[in-house]
């Protein structure tokens, strides 16, 4: 069950914009993300790569991350300022909702307005 502190790590490292690490330190070995209804990534190394090629791709600033616990669920409301490779700007906010294994996120769902995406400026 994560605590307080822990996800609040989580939160530090993702805000300091240390996407890559913050997967490397805080997700299971097998872990699974999913954005929407997409198709599942699973294991943390194609969890690291997947990400390693967005942030080859984008700027992300990320300005927010307030969270709720219960038990071994966490739920984390990102905000997000994106900056594609043509410069184009666009913010995002998503709901993070996490299943933990210990100390470790083990599965996680992000949800939030495809018309975000398209909306860029």
């Amino acid at each position: 069950m994560p605590t307080r502190e822990r996800v609040q790590a989580l939160i530090a490292q993702v805000q300091a914009n240390r996407f890559v690490e913050a997967i490397e330190d805080f997700y299971t070995e097998d872990a699974s993300m999913q954005e929407n209804l997409g198709a599942k990534r699973v294991g943390r190394a194609t969890l690291v790569a997947h990400e390693r090629a967005m942030l080859g791709r984008n700027r992300v600033n990320t300005l927010g991350g307030e969270f709720l616990i219960d038990g071994d669920t966490v739920i984390i409301h990102w905000r997000f300022e994106i900056t594609d490779g043509g410069g184009r700007r666009y913010a995002l906010e998503e709901l993070a909702h996490q299943r933990w294994h210990g100390d470790r996120i083990a599965e996680e769902r992000f949800y939030y307005d495809p018309g975000q995406l398209a909306g860029r400026t």
